[in-house]
């Protein structure tokens, strides 16, 4: 897919798809953990899925430098995508902060950049 084509995809079906790319990469890395019962490996999943702990990890990425220009600005993208509803956990900010997150992994996954993709969440799990 061009550059063109993916900057075609609004920030929030990028988001959409990125939300599902996180959440698979998520699920493996508790599986591949250990083997546990499902009621915990949810608990566990929703620990790092919610969007409190996505906005710390793009924090952290983005105070860190490890995002590229073009990175940061697809996550700029998502981040101020209008349409949000925010869940009763999180903050606008947060909810908006792991929007972006989630659009920057539907981007690269369109992009069909996976090592970038296992990279940042890498950095995530690692640093977070």
């Amino acid at each position: 897919m061009t550059e063109r084509e993916l900057n075609a995809y609004s920030p929030l079906t990028l988001a959409f798809l990125g939300d599902a790319v996180y959440e698979q990469l998520v699920r493996e890395r508790i599986v591949r953990q250990a083997n546990m019962p499902v009621h915990k490996l949810h608990e566990r999943a929703v620990e790092l899925v919610c969007a409190e702990y996505q906005a710390r990890a793009i924090k952290r990425l983005s105070e860190g430098g490890h995002l590229t220009e073009e990175e940061a600005d697809i996550f700029r993208r998502g981040r101020n995508a209008c349409g949000v509803t925010v869940p009763k956990h999180s903050t606008v900010a947060e909810y908006r902060a792991a929007t972006g997150l989630e659009c920057l992994f539907g981007y690269l996954f369109l992009a069909d950049r996976q090592e970038r993709i296992v990279q940042l969440f890498e950095l995530i799990v690692n640093e977070v």
